[in-house]
């Protein structure tokens, strides 16, 4: 198959909204657009976007109250994926998961018409225009960070469809908290973490579950330097709807305040 040329970004790849505090709160899968070049080339039930991370920018938007830095996308991962290493390892290997360049839907089909999925030369010129911008700017917001606090936590805000079978079994919890079984976060910060977890009732969680922490939270967690790194995978049906992907103010509205006091525990920890 013939190399297919990568349209370039009509519009920036990313926003930055660049805050006071020790706090960096990215959004890789916030992102929903397609350019039209890619699109014409899926199946019709992809070209909705339909594993989008939806509305996560809306529900984290109140963290600029916070001081928090805050990296939202405007693609979707489907054009490529943030998340995921440059490489395409696999983060969970031996499980059902998507790619850099998913070809798979999270309800296993596919997301190219037959023959359309996108090779290895059109992959890596993805990764070069919309995928790097994004890290190259979350690197440097992180160092920019740390120098004028010594510190900086990464605060990666993810959400999915509570039920999908092609990805994991049963019922996905509520709050899905990940630091790389430990690795990407200083003890104390995910203990707070877990008792301002254990002190409501309102949701149920899980810590280094099914979801533990995707290239992002792996890759720029590194306590020793000061740098914290903590996912949070939430159920969509905390939120929205999960059929129309509609947003609901009042489900919003019940989870936002556990948000704020995960994020001020984050705040308030300590680098080593």
């Amino acid at each position: 198959m013939n190399a297919v040329p990568v349209p370039p970004p009509t519009e920036p790849v990313f926003q930055l909204h660049r805050g006071t505090a020790p706090l960096l709160i990215s959004l890789p899968h916030d992102g929903s657009r397609i350019p039209e070049p890619i699109a014409a080339r899926m199946v019709e039930s992809a070209r909705r976007a339909p594993d989008t991370d939806w509305h996560v920018s809306r529900l984290y938007a109140f963290a600029r109250e916070l001081g928090a830095s805050i990296l939202v996308p405007h693609y979707s991962r489907y054009v490529v994926d943030l998340n995921r290493p440059p490489d395409d390892t696999s983060l969970y290997p031996g499980q059902n998961t998507t790619g850099l360049c998913p070809a798979v839907q999270f309800s296993g089909e596919a997301v190219y018409l037959e023959g359309q999925a996108p090779q290895p030369e059109e992959v890596a010129e993805r990764v070069e225009r919309y995928w790097r911008p994004y890290h190259d700017t979350l690197v440097a917001e992180l160092d920019r960070i740390r120098g004028e606090h010594g510190r900086a936590v990464l605060w990666e805000g993810h959400s999915i469809r509570g039920e999908l079978p092609f990805l994991f079994e049963g019922r996905l919890p509520d709050l899905n908290l990940g630091t790389a079984a430990g690795k990407s976060c200083l003890p104390e910060l995910q203990a707070g973490l877990e008792r301002a977890l254990g002190a409501q009732t309102d949701y149920d969680w899980v810590a280094n579950g099914r979801f533990k922490g995707g290239y992002i939270t792996r890759q720029y967690g590194d306590p020793e330097i000061g740098v914290q790194a903590v996912q949070l995978e939430l159920s969509q049906r905390n939120y929205m709807d999960e059929d129309s992907f509609a947003y609901d103010e009042a489900k919003a509205a019940r989870l936002q305040p556990l948000l704020e006091a995960l994020l001020r525990v984050a705040l308030d920890s300590q680098a080593a």
